[in-house]
């Protein structure tokens, strides 16, 4: 067993049950993670989304597994702190599949992972049943590898909009608990804003409480009086990046000028020093 990496994984279990709200970072490739790490970040989890477009691909599970896993190795060996993976919904169809997908991230030095309970471009949730099955196959797979694996267990009624504001609710609130039951370590309730329905499932849930950071959202202040324990802000850093480059790209081919770039970077030999202990990846 990888002791570095379990006392990670028991380090990122701590990091959900401390009295401040604990914000992980979302980072897309090795450089924002360790730009993340160095600005004072103490756990990254990876964007889905962030890494599909870094491979010139659109969120989806449309990047193949092994991509994905890979680019989890980059990250998790770039940094000191720990790492967990958006695995979206496990790029499987079984339980067993899903659950090899999370072994594949654990040997990637990932000490947790995020899954979804609804499938990319699907209109309705997985079913229940079958969710809690994924999370219990997961759950066994990873005490089989002897690291604490913290499963954030993903719901999408709020996401996707689906029902009137009570039952979307009541749905919410049922399958977090179904998921805790089953295995999972924390929920994910992504698109859930107002104060009340986070009141609400900050009572209702045994598990930390993880929120989205997006248009809406209450701060950080507001969030941690009301019992959220985890925040994080997906696909919205990368996304920013590629609107940076957008403005890049429009200013030098309007106006001919560099501003955009040069404002707010950091120098070429303090870039280089952020990366100067670092050591590619072996081959495979």
């Amino acid at each position: 067993m990888d002791l570095s990496q379990a006392e990670r994984a028991r380090r990122f279990h701590a990091l959900h049950h401390e009295q401040t709200l604990f914000i992980i970072g979302s980072v897309w490739d090795a450089a924002s993670a360790v730009m993340f790490e160095q600005e004072g970040f103490t756990a990254l989890g990876t964007s889905s989304a962030g890494l599909a477009y870094a491979q010139g691909l659109p969120d989806g599970e449309l990047a193949p597994r092994n991509d994905m896993i890979a680019a989890t190795a980059r990250i998790a060996r770039s940094v000191s702190i720990p790492v967990s993976a958006d695995l979206e919904s496990g790029y499987g169809a079984s339980p067993a599949e899903v659950a090899e997908t999370c072994r594949l991230a654990l040997e990637a030095g990932a000490v947790g992972v995020n899954l979804e309970d609804a499938r990319p471009g699907a209109a309705t949730l997985t079913d229940l049943k079958r969710q809690c099955e994924i999370i219990r196959a997961v759950r066994l797979a990873a005490d089989r590898c002897g690291i604490p694996l913290f499963i954030n267990a993903r719901t999408d009624a709020f996401w996707l909009s689906l029902w009137d504001a009570p039952r979307r609710l009541s749905e919410s609130v049922a399958r977090c608990q179904a998921y805790v039951d089953a295995g999972a370590d924390g929920v994910f309730v992504p698109g859930a804003l107002d104060v009340p329905t986070l009141s609400s499932l900050v009572r209702a849930t045994t598990a930390p409480l993880n929120v989205l950071a997006m248009p809406g959202c209450p701060d950080s202040a507001t969030l941690q009086a009301l019992g959220v324990r985890r925040l994080s802000q997906g696909s919205g850093p990368a996304r920013a990046m590629l609107g940076l480059a957008g403005r890049i790209a429009r200013e030098l081919l309007d106006q001919g000028r560099y501003t955009s770039f040069h404002q707010g970077s950091i120098g070429y030999a303090q870039a280089n020093a952020l990366f100067s202990d670092r050591r590619p990846c072996p081959s495979t």
